[in-house]
């Protein structure tokens, strides 16, 4: 398993909350996105269509969140806004409708203006990255 927790099989995709990777480290929780290219996440045009997908949740632990869901997010990843070159290929520009404050990058530029760490992977600074 790699350091967060995804492993992806044939048709079937495997995401798990709290991975220990080889060097001691812990990763809480998981995210992927779909891809278009390298660079590019894969926009989906839903008007007089439909989305279907399978999940088991049947191994999935009381009180965890899994969930699936559509957000507004940059098609780029945000590598055409500010500083950011990183942009899709490592999954910047995510944003969602409850403001996660622990996003590093939003739009380009750091959110590191009152970010306190939460351990050595993660915390959260002063900004939400909101959309739809």
């Amino acid at each position: 398993m790699n350091t967060y927790g995804i492993n992806a099989q044939g048709d079937s995709l495997t995401l798990n909350f709290v991975t220990e990777t080889a060097a001691g480290m812990t990763n809480v929780g998981s995210r992927t996105y779909l891809m278009n290219s390298t660079d590019s996440y894969y926009m989906f045009n839903l008007k007089n269509r439909e989305f279907t997908f399978d999940v088991d949740a049947s191994n999935l632990p009381c009180g965890v969140n899994g969930a699936l869901y559509f957000v507004e997010m940059n098609e780029w990843g945000d590598s055409d806004k500010g500083e950011n070159g990183a942009g899709a290929r490592y999954g910047t520009g995510y944003c969602d409708a409850q403001c996660p404050h622990d996003v590093k990058f939003i739009e380009g530029s750091a959110n590191n203006w009152e970010w306190e760490p939460t351990d050595e992977n993660s915390g959260t600074g002063h900004y939400g990255t909101c959309c739809a």
